[in-house]
């Protein structure tokens, strides 16, 4: 069981999937939360135009 877990643990750091103490650099909002500003951001051009063409 050991052993599985073990490998499991391995796949995961090779893949680079976050390790708890290991990332200790400022969090960059564009690199961490990018997809969901440029979906906010689409979000309000929608809904700015959907008014300006009900008016």
């Amino acid at each position: 069981m050991r052993a599985l877990l073990d490998k499991l643990v391995d796949r995961f750091e090779a893949r680079g999937v976050y390790v708890p103490g290991e990332d200790n650099k400022a969090i960059s909002p564009w690199k961490d939360y990018g997809w969901l500003i440029a979906l906010w951001l689409i979000t309000v051009a929608v809904f700015v135009l959907f008014f300006a063409m009900a008016a």
